[in-house]
């Protein structure tokens, strides 16, 4: 199968899947029943609800970490409690209680590292997805239907569904990880990044070199390399695994686009831009994450911006409900996660 054919197909599947989803939503709302996470205050609504848009919230709005999944988002609020917000099927845009560290949103399913180190996860449990292991983590990650974590001591812990071996992580010590779709990249604490699981277009065969970050998306990855210059490998169809020059302090790899923060602040999107989510708002952030069809960051000055597709509210995030003085602001996880 070509590169052009095979973009198609998969674009084909994963639009097929939302508008069974759609279907789905419509049909429950027939019945008084929505499957949309309602933001806060807004009365079980979605404001700015549409094809595409661009939000952002107010000064009063400050966040401290975001992720964009599929057709939702995550983001841990400054006292610690998660809200969630977009599509809602599966109860993926519903946390539980309590205080977390870090949220990581992947397609139907989203996971949370807790005050407490453990981790906690909802949504979608296809194969033990939502089902973590014991013990305690730095870092999660939620892929396709099977998420991976850095546990502890830097190991590796990986559950849910295994077709490409995606849930088997390699041995060895390490800094950080993320899920991609089908695959995982993690970088290692000597910088040198290894990858596993699907690997049809090279995905998960990282170049050689030392990495401060990587982002694994669809059949894609990209990676900050020691000297600030941005690497990718794998699925290019859209032009997602060639990143521009310049020097970058971190990168996030969506659907069939990926965007980064460069040293200067800003954002630069490439790849796919059919929603808008390849088109960054202008303004200086501190974190970005990129989602399927759509694209989250903080800014510098802790307020939250979302671009790109908005058929579930996905890129319209609700408003902070806690008290922004409870804790200063925290780089958020760039990776659907």
């Amino acid at each position: 199968m070509s590169s052009r054919a095979y973009s198609f197909l998969r674009k084909l599947v994963l639009l097929s899947m939302s508008v069974i989803i759609i279907a789905a939503t419509s049909a429950c709302s027939s019945v008084g029943s929505g499957s949309s996470a309602s933001p806060p205050g807004t009365g079980g609504s979605v404001p700015g609800e549409g094809r595409d848009a661009s939000s952002t919230l107010g000064t009063t709005a400050i966040w401290a970490s975001v992720s964009a999944g599929w057709n939702y988002g995550c983001r841990v609020e400054t006292d610690g409690t998660i809200a969630c917000w977009g599509g809602n099927d599966y109860g993926q845009a519903t946390p539980p209680a309590g205080t977390f560290f870090s949220v990581s949103a992947g397609f139907n399913h989203t996971c949370g590292v807790r005050t407490d180190a453990t981790v906690a996860c909802w949504g979608e449990n296809n194969a033990g997805d939502v089902t973590p292991p014991a013990g305690t983590f730095s870092s999660v990650s939620a892929g396709i239907s099977y998420t991976c974590g850095l546990a502890t001591g830097n190991a590796i812990a990986c559950w849910g569904i295994n077709n490409w071996a995606d849930t088997e992580p390699p041995a060895g010590s390490f800094a950080s990880v993320s899920a991609g779709y089908f695959h995982t990249c993690a970088v290692k604490t000597d910088g040198t990044v290894a990858c596993w699981g699907e690997n049809d277009f090279g995905e998960a065969t990282p170049p050689g070199g030392t990495f401060t970050s990587v982002s694994a998306g669809d059949s894609h990855t990209c990676g900050v390399t020691a000297g600030g210059a941005l690497a990718c490998w794998g699925f290019n169809d859209e032009g997602q695994a060639t990143p521009p020059a310049g020097s970058f302090v971190s990168v996030s790899a969506g659907g069939l686009h990926t965007c980064g923060i460069r040293t200067d602040g800003t954002v630069a999107c490439w790849g796919n831009n059919d929603y808008g989510q390849a088109a960054p708002p202008a303004g200086s952030f501190a974190s970005v994450s990129a989602g399927g069809l759509h694209t989250c960051g903080i800014r510098t000055d802790g307020t939250v911006a979302c671009w790109g597709n908005n058929d579930y509210g996905q890129a319209t995030p609700p408003a902070d409900t806690s008290d922004a003085s409870d804790a200063g602001l925290l780089s958020g996880d760039g990776n659907h996660q």
